[in-house]
């Protein structure tokens, strides 16, 4: 094999292994702000996992496996609504996980979260300010 060829699969190796590391350093990160929860989205194809994190006035959420530096969902405190929650345990999820059904600006979402962390949605929901009492149901 010409020495050309040896680069080019090296080259590609160490791309690939940064790019691994950018992942890594990037859920790490996440994972490790004051305010965030381990919060996955459920759609039509099933659960995709994310990491949330409260700002202020809004929730920010990023799929765990990206290389995204912005959030990919973003629910503003005075548009969610928490409609009901229920136990959630396909295989492989941890137990005391809670399916919760929120809506977000009329369209409905479901979140898969830890039962401390559907607590602190419930309480930072209730805790916003005046004039608004239907955001736990």
């Amino acid at each position: 094999m010409p020495a050309l060829a040896w680069i080019a699969i090296g080259l590609l190796v160490a791309v690939a292994v940064l790019a691994g590391l950018a992942v890594v350093v990037r859920l790490r990160a996440l994972t490790r702000r004051v305010g965030s929860f381990d919060c996955g989205l459920r759609t039509g194809a099933g659960v995709t996992q994310g990491i949330a994190h409260y700002c202020v006035g809004r929730i920010d959420w990023w799929r765990c496996w990206s290389f995204s530096v912005r959030p990919a969902r973003s629910w503003s405190r005075h548009h969610l609504t928490i409609v009901g929650r229920e136990p959630f345990e396909p295989s492989g999820s941890r137990p005391e996980t809670y399916l919760v059904r929120c809506r977000y600006e009329g369209e409905e979402l479901e979140l898969t979260m830890p039962r401390a962390a559907y607590e602190g949605l419930a309480s930072w929901l209730e805790a916003a300010p005046p004039g608004r009492r239907d955001l736990v149901v």
